[in-house]
């Protein structure tokens, strides 16, 4: 009989090799081993990547595309809002925040899109049950428990039993949900140095036995462990020899944040790994409190991030390969409140650049006077984007994904 996830997890916790083997390989649990044992050897035959950047907390989207040329916005913002002279007016209507300048370039450029309005049917604003519906790409949130983007890999793998380990790459504390698929599992770190097989000579004799003992017709528990054993020795190995020989004179900003992560991406796309989804998080978005500068600061560090990192990919002649998405789970509610902040909205925005993205606005603005108990009204469901991607970036079917979806039309050429 094949061996299940459940036995295998059980069958490790009561092994002698269990004890070690999360730390063996670098992991920082069971379940990250688990989930790398569950990965192969064998891409999905597509060199087209798509990268995604999660806003977590509810982004202000009045204050990252500002509708500068409405009155109601300057008299339902005080503190949080932006003087029309100071947005960097796209039109007489909107205009990104002060501190996106190189995002302005590239809207110029006609390589970003900003899809407006954009949320689900029946909104939540929760950040846990939104992030998993904007996660899943289903309205039921949890109930599904795969990500749209790990059923993509799914789909695309047909009769194949596994794909190669770097396919989902998610750089972050964890693999978030939209990159965890049934067949398909991701890796998932937070430095490329921390994603590493780690092992004394006595542990790495063991497991090397283990690799040579003769494989069985089905899958036994022994064998679950030798493929644990070199997919993860392979996958970061692959990851930190890519990261490490990695040179650029882009600046993509201090610290360790989103632009470290969107280099570690350039990497991993310099190297030309079989991977289709980079996955990086960008906390901070929670702003009931003395938003202004807290969001202008973000503003500034999501625009230098993105702005550097489409500059190195175009540098190193990879940026007809690499699509970049920008979400968040929801946005925030027109009027103020008595904190210098806004609460948990409905609908914001949503970005696309690179160099196959038709630039310009998509959807249409909610209306700042027609509210529901206060919040923006959705005038573009996420999903349409998202059956965008896969079916004219991805090179998928969406209707097994998503449901019966239409895709928003001419936004990737």
């Amino acid at each position: 009989m094949t061996t299940t996830n459940s036995s295998r997890r059980n069958f490790l916790r009561s092994s002698i090799i269990a004890g070690s083997s999360a730390a063996l390989l670098g992991f920082g649990s069971l379940d990250e081993l688990i989930a790398a044992g569950n990965s192969g050897l064998r891409g999905l035959g597509d060199d087209r990547v798509l990268v995604v950047v999660q806003l977590s907390g509810g982004n202000d989207g009045l204050s990252m595309v500002v509708p500068h040329g409405d009155d109601a916005y300057h008299k339902a913002r005080r503190g949080t809002r932006h003087r029309a002279e100071d947005v960097l007016q796209l039109d007489k209507y909107i205009g990104l925040n002060p501190g996106m300048k190189s995002l302005r370039a590239l809207y110029d450029g006609g390589e970003l899109a900003i899809v407006q309005g954009c949320s689900y049917p029946t909104p939540n604003r929760s950040h846990f049950k939104s992030m998993d519906i904007w996660q899943t790409g289903d309205l039921r949130g949890n109930a599904q428990p795969y990500g749209w983007l790990g059923r993509f890999a799914d789909q695309g793998l047909g009769a194949a039993k596994t794909a190669d380990a770097n396919t989902l790459v998610g750089i972050g504390k964890k693999a978030e949900r939209a990159i965890i698929g049934q067949r398909v599992k991701p890796v998932a770190f937070t430095t490329p140095q921390s994603y590493r097989y780690v092992a004394n000579p006595a542990q790495f004799d063991t497991f090397d036995k283990l690799n040579e003992v003769e494989s069985t017709t089905e899958e036994s528990n022994l064998d679950f462990v030798r493929r644990v054993s070199k997919s993860a020795k392979s996958s970061s190995y692959s990851i930190r020899r890519a990261t490490s020989g990695y040179q650029s004179k882009i600046d993509y900003g201090p610290g360790r944040g989103l632009g470290g992560d969107l280099r570690t991406a350039a990497a991993i796309i310099a190297a030309r790994l079989p991977t289709r989804v980079i996955y990086c998080t960008m906390g901070g978005y929670d702003s009931h409190v003395n938003q202004k500068g807290r969001h202008d600061n973000n503003m500034r560090q999501l625009n230098a991030a993105l702005g550097a990192f489409q500059k190195d990919l175009v540098r190193m002649g990879q940026a007809d390969r690499v699509v970049t998405m920008v979400f968040s789970e929801f946005g925030r509610r027109v009027a103020e409140n008595g904190s210098g902040g806004t609460d948990h909205g409905v609908a914001g925005p949503m970005m696309l650049l690179g160099n196959h993205i038709k630039g310009g606005t998509y959807g249409k603005h909610p209306s700042l006077t027609n509210l529901d108990k206060g919040d923006l009204k959705m005038t573009t469901d996420f999903r349409s984007v998202y059956a965008a991607l896969l079916e004219d970036w991805l090179s998928t079917k969406s209707a097994p994904l998503l449901g019966k979806t239409r895709k928003l039309r001419k936004l990737i050429s």
